[in-house]
């Protein structure tokens, strides 16, 4: 939460925006990212994502958070979902979240400290659900669904 005062006064709590990846390569295998021991959900799987930065829209958060955590060249392709449920699973600072569907080109490596391990995964040998961070494993179902695969 960002705790916020306003010109009036008035203090309010606010939510962050982030942004999630979801790339497909033309093995039609998903890009992951297993978070660092020593972040929240430290150890988990997850999509590509992270929080938006001042002064960026949000398809130069995604391209710049792709990059940052996977050393790939992302390009946004559509917007697929925004997640603004206050009570997502495994969420306790109620981000609102815009997930993309991108490209990703280059080759993947981990390249941030947040980030421990970047791999290209095939869609039926996904992770267990309890080794995804926060709700990335609904996300990924979601857009399999959609894909009607």
């Amino acid at each position: 939460m960002i705790n916020c005062t306003f010109e009036n006064g008035h203090k309010a709590n606010l939510r962050h925006v982030v942004v999630d990846a979801i790339a497909i390569n033309n093995k039609n295998q998903l890009l992951l990212v297993k978070r660092a021991k020593h972040v929240f959900r430290g150890g988990k799987w997850g999509l590509p994502g992270g929080y938006m930065d001042r002064d960026e829209t949000i398809k130069d958060a995604v391209i710049r958070e792709v990059k940052e955590e996977t050393n790939l060249k992302a390009k946004p392709i559509k917007l697929f979902k925004v997640i603004d449920n206050p009570n997502r699973r495994n969420e306790v600072r109620q981000n609102v979240c815009f997930v993309y569907i991108v490209s990703a080109t280059g080759t993947p490596k981990p390249q941030e400290s947040e980030v421990s391990e970047v791999k290209w995964v095939d869609l039926d040998k996904l992770p267990k659900k309890e080794d995804f961070a926060f709700d990335h494993l609904e996300i990924i179902k979601n857009y399999l669904i959609e894909k009607g695969t």
